[in-house]
């Protein structure tokens, strides 16, 4: 019989304002209990993108926090519920589509709301496997042995240039339309989502961020945040500051998740 596996994790979470901006529009939840960690960067102008974060934010802690079950997928969920997942990792994909779902059906409901929307990154954490859903630009990072991945694909007007080879990655960082996305949550009834799973061992960071950070921050300064970081708390706080450092031109969100043990 297999025994359980044992996890202990570090959390350090921030979330603030920036230099530029006068309301917050990103949702940041670091839920130790569930392991679950979310940040969702809202859109729409005035507190219209503080409403659809929150909703994303909300409705996905509900949901994978409820003993009942999640809603039924629908017919656009990209074969997550028939892929060979952890049940985990497809409720975190029900959940996040309901996000969707209850943000475009609010929009829909109050003319003042119409056209908001949010991003999305979701880590739920289960032993060793880390369960992974995103939408947007949000994005989340794997640290291990002093080496820095990116999780996640930005769903940018930008990304899908380079990946299609029409811009230089050294371009895309000049280019204006950085923040233009062509995925999000609450844009139409259905979304498509990435989903994935990862396994997680001793030491690890799982760093999750809104683009508040990436934009200011460099992959090097992220890296070497991490590489000596003294705790999870203390290194989400240099990652905001960094971003404010340099400019601050957005709301910056940072989930920093230690593996401290795993046993």
């Amino acid at each position: 019989m297999n025994e359980k596996t044992y996890l202990r994790l570090e959390i350090g979470s921030r979330t603030d304002v920036g230099r530029v901006r006068k309301n917050n529009e990103d949702a940041c939840r670091a839920l130790s209990s569930l392991s679950l960690f979310i940040i969702s960067d809202g859109m729409g102008g005035q507190s219209h993108g503080e409403t659809a974060s929150a909703i994303a934010a909300d409705t996905i802690t509900a949901q994978c926090s409820s003993t009942s079950a999640t809603p039924e997928a629908s017919t656009a969920d990209d074969n997550v519920q028939d892929r060979d997942y952890s049940e985990k990792t497809k409720r975190l994909a029900r959940a996040v589509r309901l996000a969707n779902r209850n943000i475009y059906q609010a929009a829909l409901n109050d003319l003042q709301l119409r056209g908001m929307g949010a991003t999305v990154v979701a880590a739920w954490l289960e032993g060793s496997c880390l369960s992974l859903v995103h939408v947007g630009d949000s994005r989340a990072y794997l640290f291990r042995g002093g080496v820095l991945q990116c999780l996640t694909t930005d769903h940018t007007l930008v990304a899908e240039q380079v990946r299609r080879g029409l811009i230089a990655p050294e371009q895309a960082h000049l280019s204006k339309m950085q923040n233009v996305l062509i995925r999000a949550l609450g844009i139409q009834e259905e979304v498509t989502l990435d989903t994935a799973e990862y396994s997680v061992l001793n030491q690890d960071f799982v760093l999750l961020c809104s683009d508040g950070l990436t934009r200011m921050v460099t992959d090097t300064e992220i890296t070497d945040a991490l590489r000596e970081a003294a705790d999870a708390q203390s290194t989400a706080d240099r990652l905001v500051s960094l971003a404010n450092s340099h400019g601050g031109e957005d709301n910056v969100s940072v989930i920093v998740v230690h593996v401290a043990e795993l046993t």
